[in-house]
């Protein structure tokens, strides 16, 4: 009877075990079909895009659409906008979130609960697009790289990540070094910032995504093509009508390079534009789950 009931048990987490496996390659095939068939497209010559646009295998393979969009001076421009935007912004919040976490860590604060009650009420509501624009015009940054960093330089939802991640940490540790002599700066920076680096390396990672993908305060702050980062590019290459349209300089769909076509130039671009992120997150990986993990559950 026993047995039987091993065997069927056996059975039935072989089963199970399939059906997660099937899951997870579905999964896993609908995250990559998307990629692959950008990559393909780029890649391929715009005969072979008509004839299949799902493709997900260059055919006709070439690097024209690359080509061409190496040229373009503004993407050199957008790049240099976005990598400033970024790096300022991840520097800038990551300060923000270790100086504003590790006080709001300590239950013997004063007001914690209040501050905390402040925080979660901003991840509610906020001014709206108006005040917003107003408020940047006044402060004279309209068509300034500041005005696309300073508004998502902080976000309450990462602070509370850091914040719980913060108090899991022993604080015998702390008073431990308290008892040698450490200042409270000391303790920070060397104890707990170096505990803190899979949060840290987590909301980095975040941070990173959403400045490099920002759209909508670019759209609305930035006036002048000096002043674009990467997406504001991506945008007017994907809404051009042709190719001609698109270039600049005396490159014209006459005179550009045989067989590039908005199709395929407009998916070389989102190559181009992807290609930052998709280098920096394999070193993050590792951090990635046990950041949130520790994070967001109180352990």
């Amino acid at each position: 009877m026993v047995r039987g009931d091993s065997m069927n048990t056996k059975t039935r987490f072989s089963w199970f075990d399939g059906i997660n496996y099937l899951l997870v390659i579905i999964v896993c095939a609908a995250t990559l079909y998307p990629f692959l068939n950008v990559l393909a497209v780029s890649l391929s010559s715009y005969s072979a895009y008509v004839e299949n646009p799902l493709r997900i295998w260059p055919k006709d393979m070439n690097l024209a659409a690359y080509k061409e969009i190496m040229i373009h001076p503004v993407l050199w421009s957008s790049y240099r906008n976005s990598i400033i935007v970024t790096a300022c912004g991840v520097a800038g919040g990551m300060l923000l979130y270790i100086l504003s976490a590790y006080p709001l860590s300590k239950r013997h604060l004063k007001g914690r609960k209040i501050i905390m009650v402040f925080i979660v009420f901003t991840m509610l509501f906020n001014g709206g697009i108006i005040p917003n624009f107003y408020l940047m015009r006044s402060l004279g940054l309209i068509d300034t790289l500041a005005a696309i960093v300073l508004p998502m330089m902080f976000s309450g939802f990462n602070l509370i990540l850091m914040k719980t991640f913060m108090e899991n940490i022993p604080e015998e540790l702390e008073e431990a070094a308290k008892m040698d002599g450490a200042s409270e700066p000391y303790i920070l920076f060397r104890i707990i910032v170096p505990l803190s680096k899979p949060i840290i390396a987590t909301l980095c990672l975040f941070t990173a995504v959403t400045y490099w993908n920002n759209f909508f305060q670019a759209i609305i702050y930035i006036r002048s093509v000096d002043n674009w980062p990467l997406m504001l590019f991506l945008k007017e290459i994907i809404s051009s009508a042709s190719l001609a349209a698109m270039s600049s300089g005396g490159n014209s769909a006459e005179q550009g390079i045989m067989d590039v076509r908005p199709e395929t130039l407009q998916y070389a671009t989102l190559m181009v534009v992807m290609l930052p992120i998709l280098c920096i997150y394999p070193f993050v990986q590792k951090y990635f789950v046990k950041g949130i993990m520790l994070g967001s559950v109180k352990g």
